[in-house]
This record gives structure tokens, sequence and C-alpha cells, in this order.
């Protein structure tokens, strides 16, 4: 449920809706906007009485919203969210880059990739510490050790970091050093995980699972939202289809529906949705037409050497030719790189 304010409305008309919703046992939530500022109830208003708010003073309208999820909905929120990191913001007009190894593997290759990225333009720098591996003898990563070269990598080239983080127990180790935590597909639903990095307060980039509806990712931004985090970056990464010519089929659609349905900002992997360079380049061109806030590029000076994802991963230079593709098509739908 949500309490529209009347354009004008005090602040104290404000704060005695706030403190009745408080009374009832809710939590509120604001939302202030330019003209009207909207109070969210939030907890299960199922048997609530609209009329507990509707005849306050300065309330112009009571909606409920009948969307399982709350905060994540463009019903309470209507305006876009910009979740802003270091110098730049993610979800205004700019189409960000997030670019990078799949895993760190030495100091050598992150330093090297992560120089290369931000030269080609590269925004935020993206490697794994801690890898999430369908085979128990695959690389799982450095773990610890990762995570210190890649803050020396950022260290040297200024570039923000995204990291995945695959425990509770482990993202206070990863907030140390990353400026967005990263939950990926297959712990999209690991609600422990998603209540942990919520109260962490960091930005967090939540991958969909390869299995998952957008109502279903949705309602996993809903736990870290809840935790009055609304730093929240949605990633559509490919889903599991029939289809084996491609790793994953990436839903593309899920860029304008997405845009549609909430005001978090999203981002396309076209790395792990088609699982070969080869066709990275034309679906992130498409996924800047449909719309979306950024794009996550695994790139690796010597892919035929990568421990990991060596398969889909772009060398520097073709990184860099990426990137001027995708600055044409972004100034063509009114945006800019």
């Amino acid at each position: 449920m949500i309490v529209v304010m009347r354009r004008g409305a005090s602040q104290e008309n404000v704060q005695a809706v706030v403190e009745r919703v408080k009374e009832l046992g809710f939590r509120p939530h604001l939302s202030v906007g330019e003209e009207r500022t909207i109070i969210g109830v939030i907890g299960d208003e199922r048997t609530l009485n609209e009329n507990v708010f509707r005849l306050m003073e300065g309330v112009e309208k009571v909606v409920r919203i009948l969307k399982p999820y709350k905060l994540a909905s463009r019903d309470f929120h209507p305006h876009d969210t910009i979740v802003p990191i270091n110098d730049i913001s993610i979800g205004d007009k700019r189409v960000v880059i997030i670019a990078g190894p799949c895993a760190v593997e030495s100091r050598e290759q992150i330093l090297e990739t992560a120089q290369a990225v931000k030269e080609a333009g590269a925004h935020i720098l993206r490697a794994g510490a801690f890898k999430p591996r369908t085979s128990p003898y695959s690389f799982q990563g450095l773990g610890q050790k990762g995570l210190e070269l890649l803050a020396e990598a950022k260290a040297k080239t200024g570039l923000a970091v995204v990291t995945e983080v695959m425990a509770p127990e482990l993202v206070p180790v990863v907030a140390a050093c990353a400026d967005i935590l990263q939950v990926g597909t297959r712990n999209m639903q690991n609600f422990s995980l998603l209540h942990a990095v919520g109260e962490s307060g960091k930005p967090v980039l939540l991958k969909r699972g390869m299995m998952s509806t957008m109502e279903e990712l949705l309602m996993s931004a809903e736990y870290i939202l809840s935790h009055n985090n609304n730093q929240v970056i949605l990633c559509e990464r490919g889903i599991r289809t029939f289809e084996t010519y491609t790793r994953n089929t990436l839903d593309i659609s899920a860029v304008p529906v997405l845009k549609q349905l909430t005001h978090l900002p999203v981002l396309v992997d076209p790395s792990h949705a088609t699982g070969n360079w080869e066709w990275v380049t034309p679906l992130s061109l498409a996924a800047i037409a449909a719309g979306a806030d950024g794009l996550l590029i695994e790139v690796h000076p010597h892919p035929d050497k990568a421990l990991s994802d060596g398969d889909q991963s772009l060398r520097p230079e073709r990184f860099a030719e990426l990137v001027n593709k995708a600055r044409a098509v972004a100034l063509a739908v009114g945006r800019e790189l």
C-alpha cells in the first residue's frame, strides 16, 4: 500500500502519516519527489483499512500495490533510481561499461587487464576473487589474495571494482575491497546472502537466475531493498532454454520490461549469455538500443590461457572496438558513453 500526499502537503502532514504507519505495526518508507511525497506501508497490509490514511490531513489518495514486490515497483517509486559509484552514476543518461576478466588469476593478469579496459573506456573493473563453478575440480578463484590484487588494481587505475560474494559470512571481507557487491546467478535466491548484502549498505549488482522469471528477480531485489538499501542494480545475463547453440539465451526483452516494472537500473551481461566472444559485440549493441543502463563484458589479455570462461572473453583490442561501436549506438538513442 502507498499513501500519496497532496502537492504542497506540509512536513507535519507527512510526519503524521509516518507515525500512524508505525502505530499500526508497519514500516514506513518515504519517496520524496519534486511535487509529491509517497509513503510506502511495508508489511502484510491485506487486512488494513485504507480509510485509516485516506481521511488524514494532506493525503491525496491511498493505492494498494497488487504486485508481490513493493519497494522495487514503479508504483511505489515512479522515478528512476540512480546509483552513484565514485564519480559516475548507474541509471542516468550515461551507459556504463563494466569490464574485466572472469577471475583474478595473477597480479600481472589483473593489472594488465585493468589498465587495458580503462584505456579503452571502461568505467568499472570486474573480476572474481571467489568463483562458483559447476565442477568442484575447476578453478575456484584466489579468494582473499584475489581481493588484495583487486584492491591494488583499483589503486593503480582509479577504477571502481565489482566482484562476487558467495556467502553471508564473506560480505564484510568482500565489502572492504569492492565498491559493488555482485550476487551471481546461482545465488539469486540465496536469501541469507540477500539479507547480508542488504544490511551491508553497499551497492549490489543482482544477476538474474539462469532459470528465474523477471518477477522472481524483482522479489530477490525486494529482500535487499527491505534493509533500506536502495542501491540495487539488476543484471540480465541470459536464461536457460532449449537452445544449445549459445551458452544461454539472452532475454533482450527483459530490458524494456524491467525498465517499465521497476525503477532500478538494468545492466546486460552478453558474455555469459552467449559463451562466445564473437557474439558479444552485436548483443551489446542490441542491449544499448533496448535501453540498458550498462554492460558487463569479460575481457582477458590472453583468452587462450584463461583459467575460466576464455571462450567468451574479448581481447583488449576487440573490447576497444566494441566500446567505439557502443558509443555510436548510445548517441543514436539519445544516451552517452
